[in-house]
């Protein structure tokens, strides 16, 4: 076992002074981090658990750092800690399996990073010390009890989980375990640090415009994202949807049509692409697949829909993006099509998605996100709901809307695809 000597000048170039005055309190064995975006709060916690592993223990720590979703682990969690490792020096001690996502620290400990999409492989994990739930509000309440009775190796010491995640709707299992004015819990055991991007002294002034323009841009995101509280509940324009696990070999499932939708973003609005199937007889709706991502260029894109198994699929999307959908068939999604819009076309798509009973894939925590946020808009004079939602968590709706345009009448027959790239 090597020991390792970390030594930080200036910790105040290090870390934040919210994680700096945190760094070593073990004393609580659940960690709530939440807040707005960019407030620092994943960083501080990276650090604050490479830091604690770091330590001399007599018994090495075994760390497991999840997501919900298996296949968003490395391009998150996975990437920051291995950049923590890297900026402190320590990375070229460390033995990195990338393959099974291990990494084995100089003094005997280990990281395990792993998605919450099959829980019964996560009680197969035995004599974890810690566990950190990234985007902890993508889980359910059941993930987070199946993972406090993980942490029961008694050699361990100071166990703890610790939780990250934006607050989103009032709905989410973490505003009814922690924030419900009727919530119940033991204050002893669990304590709730919350941050904004002023806590982050690292941000740039780039940065602070662009979340503080929020304000003026989107209201909705700008309660959650730059002022990190939890966010009202108005009038949802989905109030009733099931969450479960769906299984696409079942008969009944593999019998109904499939439908693909994508929507573009980059910088501020993340790209959707969504697979979903369409009970007409019995008005069920089946929220398959999901994939969400900002910063994605087209040809990465067209990859990632490949890697999913659907580059034959027709897939309808965004008829704004004309450029894109031409990047995308030269990337080989030749069955991709514009969605036709025409006048009053989202109104006319939710009501027609509102006839349909929504039962959605608990892998898909985007558009569960979305179907707890996205509600109509208030007439600031009147005070009255009117017939238009909020232009916010509308990434995966708004590809499901052009994936059934096809069923919905509003469009034209079967909008054409190129029939040279088939």
């Amino acid at each position: 076992m090597t020991t390792i000597n970390l030594n930080f000048p200036r910790p105040s170039n290090v870390f934040n002074k919210q994680i700096f005055d945190n760094l070593f309190d073990y004393s609580h064995f659940t960690e709530v981090w939440y807040g707005g975006a960019s407030s620092g709060k994943s960083h501080g916690v990276v650090q604050k658990v490479v830091l604690k592993a770091l330590k001399r223990w007599k018994y090495p720590r075994k760390v497991l750092w999840l997501r919900k979703v298996d296949r968003t682990i490395y391009d998150s969690i996975f990437t920051d800690v291995i950049d923590c490792l890297s900026t402190w020096q320590i990375l070229p001690l460390c033995k990195i399996n990338k393959s099974n996502r291990t990494i084995h620290l100089p003094n005997g400990a280990i990281f395990l990073f792993k998605g919450m999409d099959d829980p019964e492989k996560i009680k197969s994990i035995k004599g974890l010390s810690d566990v950190v739930m990234e985007e902890a509000s993508e889980f359910t309440a059941n993930d987070y009890t199946q993972l406090t009775l993980r942490l029961r190796e008694p050699k361990h010491k100071q166990r703890q989980i610790f939780c990250m995640f934006n607050p989103v709707s009032k709905l989410n299992w973490t505003y009814q375990t922690w924030f419900d004015p009727n919530a119940e819990y033991d204050k002893k055991r669990v304590v709730i640090h919350q941050s904004t991007y002023k806590d982050n002294k690292f941000l740039d002034a780039e940065n602070i415009k662009t979340i503080e323009d929020l304000k003026r841009t989107n209201p909705a995101y700008y309660k959650i994202y730059t002022l990190g509280e939890f966010a009202t509940l108005d009038k949802l324009v989905f109030p009733y949807f099931e969450t479960r696990r769906l299984n696409p070999r079942d008969p009944k499932l593999l019998a109904l049509n499939d439908y693909f939708g994508l929507d573009y973003g980059f910088v501020n609005d993340p790209s959707a692409f969504m697979h979903i199937k369409l009970d007409m007889k019995n008005k069920k709706l089946y929220v398959m697949d999901e994939f969400v991502k900002k910063g994605l260029l087209n040809n990465q894109l067209a990859q990632v829909i490949k890697d999913m198994g659907y580059r034959k699929e027709i897939i309808t999307a965004d008829s704004a993006e004309k450029k894109s959908i031409e990047e995308m068939r030269r990337a080989g999604i030749y069955r991709i099509r514009p969605a036709l819009k025409g006048p009053d076309s989202i109104i006319q798509g939710l009501q027609f998605l509102q006839q349909f009973d929504w039962i959605v894939d608990d892998r898909c925590v985007k558009t569960i996100e979305e179907l707890q946020n996205y509600t109509y808009l208030k007439d600031k004079k009147t005070g009255e709901y009117i017939n238009k939602p909020i232009d916010a968590y509308n990434h995966c709706i708004d590809a499901i809307r052009y994936a059934v345009e096809e069923e919905n009448g509003h469009s034209s027959t079967k909008a054409k695809i190129i029939k040279s790239f088939i």
